[in-house]
């Protein structure tokens, strides 16, 4: 049972996923309420998604959600009776899925609506391969990096970023700084600092390094690393710096100062 059309996103595994996962109601409405303006498209899945429908969102408030009703009224018919709704949508590039316990008839302005409570927690999945950014490199933002060993015993380097993403960042070392950073090295108590002063505390695993020479003649070394165990508050504002580069980019980009 299922509506015509194909759909375009399958849902993720979200135990493999936690560190994407939002739990505070505020964020999650937040969240919400930014796809319902944008208007797009939730693809709703149950019965184990061997079923779907196509649906968006009507309405947000901390006592729940309401969406709008499916083309096909047998498939409408058949949502209210499931217990388990996976709701998927797409926002700037970034997945959006949450699980809804089950829906239920209301009326909204007139017309058939599901309301159901608001989820338990949303995945808001950017991965690397999605969208990367890079970062300002006249005013650079700096990561310490902890360098821990017997050779270099509490050694902490200050690096510019070249580049970042929800799932990791580039780093721009001298090359003197290359035999630090070895693949698949793992660096704990690194701290990215923004340039509104939020500091982010994370670890970082090495997932390459190699050398870059500029038209300029110039020589550097990327490094490649991924995020390990990051909060979701902290990816949160990776997120939103993410958004505010990318928004700076368009508008330089459009002639805007």
């Amino acid at each position: 049972m299922q509506e015509n059309s194909s759909p375009n996103m399958r849902p993720e595994n979200a135990d493999t996923n936690k560190q994407y996962l939002l739990h505070s109601q505020v964020e999650i409405i937040s969240l919400l309420r930014d796809a319902m303006k944008r208007g797009g498209l939730l693809t709703t899945y149950f019965d184990e998604g061997m079923s779907f429908f196509l649906t968006s969102i009507l309405a947000v408030s901390e006592k729940g959600l309401i969406l709008d009703y499916g083309s096909d009224d047998t498939v409408n018919q058949h949502a209210l009776q499931a217990t388990k709704l996976t709701c998927l949508t797409n926002i700037d590039r970034v997945k959006v899925q949450f699980v809804l316990n089950g829906v239920s008839e209301v009326q909204h302005e007139g017309r058939p609506a599901f309301s159901s409570p608001l989820p338990d927690a949303v995945l808001r999945l950017q991965r690397r391969e999605y969208f990367r950014v890079g970062t300002p490199l006249a005013n650079p933002v700096k990561c310490d990096i902890s360098i821990q060993g017997a050779d270099h015993p509490d050694t902490v380097l200050q690096i510019p970023l070249i580049d970042i993403s929800a799932g990791g960042l580039g780093l721009n070392a001298t090359t003197e700084q290359m035999w630090f950073f070895k693949p698949d090295q793992v660096m704990g108590n690194c701290l990215l600092t923004l340039h509104d002063g939020t500091q982010i505390a994370m670890t970082l695993v090495v997932r390459n390094a190699f050398e870059v020479t500029t038209r300029a003649g110039q020589r550097y070394i990327r490094v490649g690393c991924e995020f390990h165990d990051l909060r979701a508050s902290s990816l949160n504002i990776i997120q939103r710096y993410i958004t505010q580069l990318e928004r700076e980019r368009k508008m330089r980009y459009a002639g805007i100062e």
